[in-house]
């Protein structure tokens, strides 16, 4: 993990445009997929408070440099930092970013994300609970988490929980990419604008004097488009998904995905059971059973919860699958990981539950959210 004191880094990552009512930051680590570290987060939130404190600033338009929005969070760090013995800071940095996540869910005012490029893990976190998301045909989204060891966090568990039917489970389990029509049609996006357009609708959005959300939205609609979905589009199997994810467990899940299979050469069902199994079996059901509590919390519950969750992954008493995960996948890559437990079936339920446990470790504490007026003002919500 960076440093926690270098002042020009968090400048340097974070670029800032200032127009007369408007703010547009850039994230600005274009080699590293603009993943999100401890200094960006820390530059997001220092911002996003005092946008938010200032009458002149009406809008707060994010996006990334080169081809990504944000790849996700900068993992590789913290499993640093856990292999140096001190999964503490690990901890730190997922306290920083929840508390950002919770920010953006019940911000006051109008934020515009502009989702041109790469949108996964902790990208998803820095956008989706804003109240626009803008895709466009260069758009990816997904959670890869379970391939890491880890789970769907930074609020995933509430914005996949409201997901139609249980795509949201689909999707946070197999990892599975979806482009921008994809994720306009089930909500992740609220419009899709063709990116030779972007640029028209940022020089209108720059000009805006005013927060009200609905004049926001009058803008983007007049540069959205309709997009047609791919033909092997995953949202084409919505009644394959809603039948199979709808399980009461991850066993279940693939054995009904399984069963299907054995009628039909169907590639789609190939490449879903191969994602199951390829996951960390723990991974899988501690995600499972996040997204299924999300259905019935708030935003705020889920971040507390997901941050308990992620403590008990970063210390690695029940399994250290995301120190492995992250070996294999990001840092050594040979792509093999050893999970351990290996096997679904080796997975108790007594396993699962101390993930939602609270940590019996001297000084470690409950994530505390600041004290906040306004309701979550994501549009997934509605759905």
């Amino acid at each position: 993990m960076a440093s926690f004191g270098s002042t020009r880094r968090e400048e340097d990552s974070v670029l800032v445009q200032q127009n007369l009512f408007v703010r547009t930051l850039t994230l600005n680590r274009p080699r590293q997929l603009n993943a999100l570290n401890f200094e960006m987060i820390s530059r997001l939130l220092e911002l996003f408070l005092a946008y938010e404190k200032d009458d002149n600033v009406k809008l707060v338009i994010v996006k990334g440099k080169g081809r990504a929005f944000c790849a996700g969070g900068d993992v590789a760090a913290v499993v640093r930092q856990i292999n140096e013995g001190n999964w503490r800071l690990g901890a730190y940095f997922f306290q920083k970013e929840f508390t950002l996540n919770y920010l953006l869910a019940t911000y006051s005012k109008p934020q515009v994300s502009i989702l041109n490029g790469i949108v996964m893990g902790g990208g998803a976190g820095a956008s989706i609970h804003g109240r626009f998301r803008v895709a466009t045909e260069n758009s990816v989204f997904a959670m890869p988490e379970t391939a890491l060891g880890l789970f769907p966090d930074v609020g995933a568990s509430y914005y996949l929980s409201r997901l139609p039917g249980f795509f949201g489970e689909y999707v946070g389990l197999t990892g599975t990419r979806l482009d921008g029509a994809e994720m306009l049609v089930c909500g992740l996006a609220t419009h899709f604008v063709p990116s030779t357009r972007l640029s028209y609708l940022e020089e209108v959005l720059c000009k805006v004097d005013s927060s009200d959300f609905n004049i926001i939205q009058a803008i983007i609609d007049k540069y959205s488009q309709n997009p047609t979905l791919k033909e092997k589009s995953a949202y084409y199997r919505m009644d394959v998904i809603d039948k199979c994810f709808s399980r009461r467990t991850v066993e279940e899940i693939l054995s009904a995905l399984e069963k299907k299979a054995t009628n039909s050469v169907d590639a789609w069902l190939t490449s879903t059971i191969q994602a199951l199994k390829k996951a960390s079996p723990m991974s899988l059901k501690i995600s499972l059973k996040s997204i299924r509590e999300g259905r019935l919390q708030g935003v705020g519950q889920c971040l507390v919860r997901e941050y308990r969750m992620v403590c008990h992954v970063l210390k690695g008493e029940v399994s250290k699958d995301f120190r492995e995960g992250c070996r294999a996948i990001l840092l050594d890559k040979d792509k093999n990981p050893k999970w351990e437990p290996s096997k679904l079936e080796l997975v108790t339920n007594h396993m699962v539950e101390q993930y939602f446990s609270k940590l019996d470790d001297e000084g470690w504490e409950e994530l505390e959210l600041p004290a906040r007026s306004n309701l979550p003002v994501t549009a997934i919500a509605k759905l």
